[in-house]
């Protein structure tokens, strides 16, 4: 088989594939309609077979184009990588990290990472998405990020993997709710009650949500909020209860009138691993952001082992 085909073409089949419309991945791509379906066009013909299927809703990739995105990702996410690990010996030439992680890592422990990372690397440009864990894994084995931050039971064993924190969902209550007096209580006990929520986008939400389906029982949203802090303020305030990690209703118990109670499931205490294709192949950069990442956990690892405290 002769193929003929640029790296045009590889980042028009991705973009393509990412919008699910050959006019959006057109533009992504800066060309013109006519120009991509040209490429497209000579593509399928090189290869021998349909590419993409074209309906009213836009395109879907068939099998032979799966495959061709698939592969490349990887070669585009190589390039990437070749660029940073050339950047040392190069003037003007930026690096770029891509980084997917679950609402914990992003919201709680991320933030003071990436700001020094980004001091200490200022030709170093990040791309930092929420995602939920099982969505990440496909990410990164699928290229299309070069680092992910996952919790829970998901399977990764095609990635390589380091332990990274505890991520802890507990539930929070206002001082004088019912529900204060008790040890632990089980989900299933709170879906009772009216729920103060993250939105929808957020993959603790997602999270929240696919327990319930396992226990057919529905999650009653008060409210949806787009932080952790406004969250507290409003259960605080007597909305609704919240499940939330422990590190931030610990945070904002400091100075709210909030009592925290644990969960009893057994998936409310979540092991969390930073994930990628290959730690040996990561450009220099990216590999010094794993180390930071690590570092960073392995200096709050005792408390972040210490069960959250009940009595607050």
């Amino acid at each position: 088989m002769a193929l003929h085909f640029d790296l045009v073409d590889l980042r028009l089949m991705v973009r393509v594939a990412e919008a699910n419309s050959l006019t959006r991945g057109a533009e992504a791509s800066h060309l013109s309609l006519p120009a991509a379906s040209t490429r497209v066009k000579n593509l399928e013909e090189s290869i021998g077979t349909r590419l993409f299927w074209r309906n009213s809703q836009g395109v879907t990739l068939t099998p032979a184009g799966q495959a061709v995105v698939h592969h490349a990702r990887m070669v585009l996410g190589q390039l990437e990588h070749l660029t940073g690990d050339l950047q040392a010996y190069t003037q003007g030439v930026k690096g770029h990290v891509r980084v997917y992680a679950n609402t914990t890592a992003l919201s709680e422990y991320l933030p003071p990472v990436l700001a020094a990372f980004l001091r200490s690397h200022p030709d170093v440009n990040i791309d930092l998405r929420e995602r939920l864990s099982h969505d990440i894994i496909r990410a990164v084995t699928d290229g299309q990020t070069d680092i992910g931050i996952v919790a829970g039971s998901v399977r990764t064993e095609n990635l390589e993997t380091k332990p990274y924190r505890q991520d802890h969902l507990v539930l929070v209550l206002p001082r004088d709710h019912e529900l204060a007096v008790e040890a632990a209580v089980p989900f299933e006990r709170t879906l009772d009650y009216l729920h103060v929520g993250l939105h929808e986008a957020s993959a603790i939400h997602a999270f929240l949500r696919q327990a319930c389906e396992r226990l057919s029982r529905t999650l009653q949203l008060r409210i949806q909020v787009s932080s952790f802090e406004v969250a507290c303020r409003l259960i605080e305030e007597g909305v609704g209860v919240g499940v939330l990690p422990a590190s931030a209703a610990r945070r904002h118990a400091r100075h709210m009138a909030l009592h925290i109670v644990p969960l009893s499931d057994a998936w409310s205490l979540r092991a969390m691993q930073i994930c990628v294709r290959n730690f040996d192949t990561l450009p220099v950069f990216a590999r010094d952001l794993v180390d930071l990442l690590t570092d960073d956990a392995q200096a709050a690892e005792a408390p972040a082992d210490q069960a959250p405290d009940a009595a607050r």
